[in-house]
């Protein structure tokens, strides 16, 4: 990819859009496929042609030290973020789960104990930690049990709090990612990291029994169609152009689409499967977004004053 502005702006799309979809895509592909399963499917296929890429490029192959550090991400970045959604929206709506993952950003200010000097000692960035979490309590005390028979019943409680352990595993992945250098290509550590989780997805997968409960004849058109959907577009083009776009605009910029796959998410969520979102659930989303928008602004201060747009 060139560094233009039609390119970067294609890239942000990706990011905004399909990363927005993947929330629908899940929930279309565990109704029947079993989340376990799907998501080892899902990073088995994805990981396999990012490998073949790499290797016909002529990409290293990483040594042992970095193949365990990224199995290691991968597992907690993947199979914790993203597998721990696709498990819990067997009981919660795809925009609930959306929402959740809008509190990604509060796990980096409490789990980077490197940055807590900075955090802790800047007001703004509190507040946005308070306004995060008076959004989650609203979200766990007061969403409604589905009504439209599109969820299995029960256990949505538990299924918020495992997408918020997920974020957890997300974040802790990311921070050892961030501290532990690597002389691997991110292309090389991204199929190195998607088939690690493949491999524990499929274990766990075989270990629950949902190999014993699942048919081949069962599984439908529209999971088959959102498998390939996560593969392709979420886990490589959405995750290409989030690479790209980290190497060609600033960190602060490219989070931007947590703000956008919440509301891309909800509005699928409620067009194509019925679902839907309450009062309480909106004040929610609003709330963190909120607090998110806050904890960012001193980056978002910097970085215009670093681009000359304002004067310090």
């Amino acid at each position: 990819m060139n560094n233009n502005r039609f390119t970067i702006l294609l890239a942000f799309a990706s990011i905004y859009i399909i990363w927005g979809s993947t929330y629908l895509a899940l929930k279309l592909g565990i109704e029947t496929i079993p989340p376990f399963l799907l998501s080892g499917l899902r990073f088995l296929l994805a990981g396999i042609v990012l490998l073949a890429y790499c290797l016909l490029t002529g990409k290293s192959f990483p040594g042992r030290r970095e193949l365990v550090n990224n199995s290691l991400c991968g597992v907690l970045m993947l199979g914790g973020g993203t597998v721990s959604v696709a498990w819990a929206e067997q009981y919660v709506p795809s925009s609930t789960a959306a929402i959740i993952v809008t509190f990604l950003p509060f796990w980096f200010v409490l789990l980077d104990k490197k940055q807590w000097g900075y955090y802790f000692n800047n007001k703004i960035i509190l507040l946005g930690l308070l306004f995060g979490f008076i959004g989650v309590i609203l979200l766990t005390t007061f969403t409604e049990a589905d009504t439209t028979n599109v969820n299995k019943p029960g256990n949505t409680t538990p299924g918020i709090f495992v997408i918020m352990l997920g974020g957890i595993a997300w974040t802790i992945g990311s921070l050892i990612a961030k501290y532990k250098t690597t002389h691997t290509s991110l292309l090389m550590n991204g199929s190195i990291q998607m088939l690690a989780t493949a491999v524990v997805c499929l274990l766990v997968s075989f270990a629950s029994s949902e190999f014993g409960a699942f048919s081949l004849e069962q599984v439908s058109t529209k999971s088959i169609i959102a498998l390939l959907y996560l593969v392709f577009m979420g886990s490589h083009v959405a995750y290409l152009s989030y690479i790209y776009l980290l190497s060609v605009r600033p960190a602060v910029q490219v989070s931007t689409y947590v703000y956008v796959n919440p509301v891309i998410a909800v509005l699928l969520g409620a067009v194509i499967a019925n679902e839907l979102i309450n009062l309480p659930e909106i004040l929610a989303l609003i709330l963190i977004l909120f607090g998110v928008l806050i904890v960012n602004l001193p980056k978002y201060i910097a970085l215009k004053k670093s681009d000359g747009i304002l004067k310090p």
